[in-house]
């Protein structure tokens, strides 16, 4: 008997051993299949004789999981050194380091991690280090050569977000006192001759062709009147007409994601017995991790997959299974209006180059088709490309982060393209009134350093290191970290009823920001951070989670700079003047018809239907964000203020604006 049970042993072991070598094998063949392979050594010979290397990688190429892996095995990644990469946004950053740590065998935070706003999965022992572009700014605070990296990553640049501007900026600074460094600029074909322009030198362009199969494009013949509409007709048109292979949309936000899930889940009702089923996944920035993953998930036996998403799935994030791809043509981008100095995200065209890259998705694993909501004639008078953040963008955390990194003439920095001198002069103005800058335009100590220093917006910084002067930290922190997650709401379709008056039981008068401190004090007290109360009211579990960590990880920084609460609990009015101390410029004053008019250029705007504002007075009103849904510009996140707050917060500012 004991023979036998040693041999049943030895037999699972063995069986193990040979389920491990053939995984390894599976995978090993699946990295050797992607195009970037053919071009391993000739990358890896530019890597090692030129500083910097621009890498045109198509989709499906699979640059932005192999070339990591290719450094560390070519020993990049050896005496503590370690390969960042970038990436614009923080889903990107968390899905390719989950990959690439399933490809190397390693738990994600060993050897691969990745570092995000208030979330670092990394270990003394991580050498791939995958993080969003803003974080690898910050760590240029502390290190300012970036000392342990061998290899910097900038994956996706031709998106051109701020961060990734200022990155491209400073590493141009960097490499001239550390030749030792390498910089991997990953860019999209139009803008990788404006990349070699830029550094100059013997900067190289090499490019690796995508795995893509062929993608029929298909217009429609006149111009779509209700774009919604015919997307979710487009839909059910593929379902019963097109032959298997999952969805993807491409809309403009989370709202009109939610709106159509609903309305593709009502119809699909309706569908004929016998049919195949409609899953409707949702993705867009602010969906908690678990629903994220359900989107790289196989479709179940007998199912369609219907993804609607914004531009996050343009790039970097790949979801296998997509054959068919519905285009509405629009995208929700960050503008700024430097006369009224207010920033909104405003639906506009998509560029071309978005265009082709949403038409791509169709043909990763097999021909597809791509259904563009739009006319040819439309797509001719498309811009080519998107224009850069820093140009159409509030740059107050720009300015703040470039002196912070002791770049005092914030004009004369090296952008790849400089932002127009009002939107620079605006931030500087602002900083001013914020007390971030002194007289001369240089930081200010401690004020200025520790805004630059904490990871939040410039006004949310702001009321966080004034909250001590009212006697509320213990509020703002509660606050800034609930505004610093996604929507902490759930409404799902089947049940809006139940989960508004759920919400209602949080609301108080004075607005948005003290009910999400409502909502956070009764999860942690009465709920005791339990997943099971969030669901019962209708509230986000991960993000209230999520909320919870980054409070702690603010109240760290406020005791290392020795910022001290009052013991106290300080009162609704209290907190309302603190974050009208910081949100001053973000005013609004009511009119009869219930619209309001904007302090800082007169124009109308809103109340937003998801806020506890909503059909309530309130003679003035300072507000988080503006957000424009078709002719109307709404205001998110409100609090209702005096109008003697605002001025005593910054005299000069409404001085200015009564002349």
């Amino acid at each position: 008997m004991a023979d036998d049970s040693d041999a049943g042993v030895l037999s699972a072991a063995v069986t193990a051993s040979l389920g491990a070598r053939i995984q390894t094998l599976s995978m090993a063949r699946q990295r050797e299949s992607l195009p970037i392979f053919r071009h391993r050594r000739e990358i890896l010979y530019l890597i090692e004789t030129t500083p910097v290397v621009v890498l045109i990688g198509h989709t499906g190429s699979g640059k932005t999981t192999q070339l990591p892996q290719y450094l560390h095995e070519a020993g990049w990644t050896t005496d503590g050194l370690a390969v960042a990469c970038t990436q614009p946004r923080r889903m990107a950053a968390t899905s390719v380091a989950a990959r690439v740590a399933n490809e190397i065998g390693c738990a994600l935070g060993q050897d691969v991690g990745y570092s995000i706003r208030f979330e670092d999965m990394t270990s003394d022992r991580t050498r791939i280090k995958y993080m969003t572009d803003g974080m690898l700014v910050r760590e240029i605070l502390v290190d300012p050569l970036l000392s342990r990296y061998s290899v910097i990553m900038i994956d996706e640049a031709h998106e051109r977000s701020l961060y990734t501007d200022i990155l491209l900026g400073v590493l141009k600074r960097i490499l001239r006192k550390r030749p030792d460094l390498r910089v991997v600029v990953s860019s999209a074909t139009l803008q990788a001759e404006a990349f070699r322009d830029f550094f100059g030198g013997d900067t190289k362009i090499i490019s690796i062709e995508g795995r893509t199969h062929p993608v029929d494009v298909q217009y429609t013949s006149v111009p779509v009147e209700n774009y919604f509409e015919t997307a979710v007709q487009t839909v059910f048109d593929i379902h019963t007409r097109e032959g298997p292979g999952d969805v993807l949309v491409f809309l403009t936000g989370m709202d009109e994601i939610n709106r159509m899930a609903e309305e593709i889940a009502d119809r699909a009702t309706t569908l004929r017995p016998g049919m195949d089923r409609v899953a409707v996944l949702p993705l867009y920035a602010g969906l908690p991790a678990d629903e994220q993953a359900r989107v790289f998930e196989p479709a179940e036996e007998g199912t369609r997959k219907v993804v609607l998403a914004t531009n996050v799935a343009e790039t970097s994030v790949t979801i296998d299974g997509i054959v068919f791809v519905v285009d509405c043509g629009l995208v929700k981008l960050r503008t700024y209006e430097p006369v009224s100095g207010l920033e909104a995200l405003a639906v506009v065209p998509v560029s071309r180059a978005s265009a082709a890259q949403r038409a791509g998705r169709a043909g990763r694993t097999q021909p597809g088709k791509c259904f563009r909501l739009y006319t040819r004639e439309t797509m001719g008078g498309l811009a080519d490309a998107t224009v850069p953040e820093v140009q159409r963008s509030n740059l107050v955390g720009v300015v703040l982060q470039l002196k912070a990194l002791g770049i005092d003439n914030v004009a004369r920095f090296d952008f790849v393209s400089s932002p127009p001198a009002e939107l620079v002069i605006k931030a500087l103005e602002l900083l001013y009134m914020l007390g971030a800058l002194d007289d001369y335009a240089r930081l200010t100590d401690p004020v200025g350093l520790r805004m630059a220093e904490l990871p939040l917006d410039a006004q949310t910084a702001k009321s966080l290191l004034a909250a001590p002067d009212f006697g509320c930290l213990d509020q703002m922190l509660t606050i800034a970290a609930m505004v610093s997650v996604e929507s902490v709401f759930y409404t799902p379709h089947d049940d809006r009823r139940n989960a508004d008056a759920e919400r209602l039981k949080f609301a108080v008068d004075e607005g948005d920001h003290l009910t999400l401190y409502n909502v956070y004090q009764a999860f942690v007290g009465r709920g005791n951070q339990s997943a099971k109360w969030a669901h019962n009211h209708y509230l986000n579990y991960k993000a209230l989670e999520r909320a919870a960590s980054v409070r702690r990880q603010l109240v760290r920084y406020m005791d290392r700079m020795g910022v001290r609460q009052s013991s106290t609990l300080a009162t609704a009015t209290a907190v309302a003047k603190c974050l009208a101390a910081a949100h001053f410029s973000n005013a609004a004053r009511m009119q009869p018809d219930g619209s309001f008019l904007l302090v800082a250029d007169g124009s109308t705007v809103w109340v937003h239907p998801s806020s506890m504002m909503f059909n309530r007075k309130a003679d003035w009103v300072i507000f988080s964000e503006l957000v424009q849904t078709g002719d109307k510009v709404y205001m998110m996140d409100i609090t209702k203020v005096e109008r003697d707050w605002l001025v005593e917060a910054a005299p000069g500012y409404y001085t200015v604006r009564r002349t």
